[in-house]
């Protein structure tokens, strides 16, 4: 197995301010981009899709929990196959597959085949978040992988933002159908910029790929460090209330008092950009102070933002929306960042694991997070999601207490 990256191989890293350097950053925003927009397409228009193939809010939700649930299950053996035939190749093959079902699901005649599609589009989608960080730390400088880590998670954000923001107007006006491939193509364009900017991998030592047994045993390994385990909670948790929020909030605010339209309420999804700014100023913070007092930190600002979109004054919820996202990239980007530093062998499984808890959290709590939000409204998905983050703040409290973190 490979993993050991730069440091098998004698490769140094591209240095900041390189060509190769900016190129691998812009390349790998650009993946993100294609990757995020259309993972999350659905998640603005949920109340469209519920109301068009007359289901319910947990059920609509499945186009969402679908996809990361296919992510999720994806992860690992996407990072078998960048073991074995490099970093990459595998993220190319996963983006050009995801670009052709993102244009198949409008055609879904219906609930069951519309999540079935997504489900494949998340199994494709699952090569990014699972290869991008390895590839990164592989090839750029170790000590500036943190704040080139945080670029990626920025572009992420801009990614989840951008399908959102397009995706809820478009259906409005045309129809779910019509907002969803309209994204799609811009993933497909975006992929498309990624194939020709990425640099060629220098850092990447493939060694001898172990079979399933192997990585399990790596994984294994791996589970033994305390603070990495608590790195992959971080990611579970986080994501899971997260995500909880965005997919819910749709259907919160076209109720009373805000009956907001969907279009309307899409703009809300511009509160990824504090995730963007936020992002990049944690990894520089976390290189300087170290990764726990930022998680601990994330976890708070996400309940004060959790706490103001209790209140029924619009102004009030954005600030609150714009404080949570604020508070998640933070937490988000710092924890994936440590993953990389923090395994210097099994490189690639450890940050596949951490992707894995992070889509799984985003299956689970996005899909249960209906049933609270049918069951006590708005204020049972915020105790739902208040619980994770503070679980999350718990563990960064006890977990990644090291002197390396």
């Amino acid at each position: 197995m490979s993993g050991a990256g730069a440091g098998s191989s004698g490769w140094a890293g591209h240095a900041r301010g390189s060509r190769e350097y900016r190129r691998m950053l812009v390349a790998l925003a650009f993946a993100g981009v294609a990757t995020f927009t259309q993972l999350y397409s659905t998640q603005g228009i949920l109340p469209l899709i519920a109301r068009d193939l007359d289901v319910d809010a947990a059920t609509a939700a499945l186009t969402v929990s679908g996809t990361t649930a296919g992510l999720a299950a994806a992860v690992i053996p996407w990072s078998w196959v960048a073991d074995r035939i490099g970093r990459l190749p595998a993220m190319r093959i996963a983006l050009a597959s995801a670009t052709v079902l993102g244009l198949l699901a409008p055609l879904a005649p219906d609930i069951v085949s519309l999540v079935g599609v997504r489900i494949i589009e998340g199994v494709a989608l699952g090569g990014l978040p699972a290869i991008a960080l390895t590839y990164l730390a592989e090839e750029v400088d170790r000590r500036h992988a943190a704040a080139a880590a945080a670029t990626y998670v920025a572009g992420t954000s801009l990614g989840g933002l951008l399908g959102r923001l397009v995706a809820a107007p478009v259906a409005e006006q045309t129809g779910w159908r019509i907002g969803v491939a309209t994204v799609a193509v811009i993933a497909a364009v975006a992929a498309a910029v990624f194939m020709v900017l990425a640099p060629r991998a220098r850092g990447f030592d493939r060694g001898p790929v172990g079979g399933v047994a192997h990585v399990a045993r790596t994984i294994a390994r791996l589970a033994r460090d305390r603070v990495l385990v608590s790195l992959w909670a971080q990611g579970f948790l986080l994501m899971g209330g997260f995500v909880t929020v965005y997919n819910y909030l749709a259907f919160h605010l076209e109720g009373a008092p805000f009956l907001l339209p969907p279009s309307l309420a899409s703009l809300l999804f511009a509160a990824y950009l504090a995730g963007t700014a936020s992002s990049r100023v944690a990894g520089a913070i976390a290189e300087r102070i170290g990764i726990r007092p930022v998680l601990i930190a994330s976890s708070g600002v996400m309940l004060a933002g959790l706490a103001l979109t209790l209140v029924e004054q619009l102004a009030v919820v954005i600030v609150g929306l714009v404080v949570l996202t604020a508070g998640f990239f933070a937490g988000h980007a710092s924890a994936s960042a440590a993953i990389g530093q923090r395994a210097a062998t099994g490189r690639a499984q450890a940050t596949s694991v951490y992707t894995l808890g992070y889509y799984a959290g985003s299956s689970l709590f996005g899909w249960l997070g209906g049933y609270a939000y049918l069951a006590g409204d708005w204020t049972a998905v915020v105790g739902l999601v208040a619980a994770l983050a503070a679980i999350a703040g718990a563990v960064a409290v006890i977990g990644t207490r090291s002197p390396r973190h």
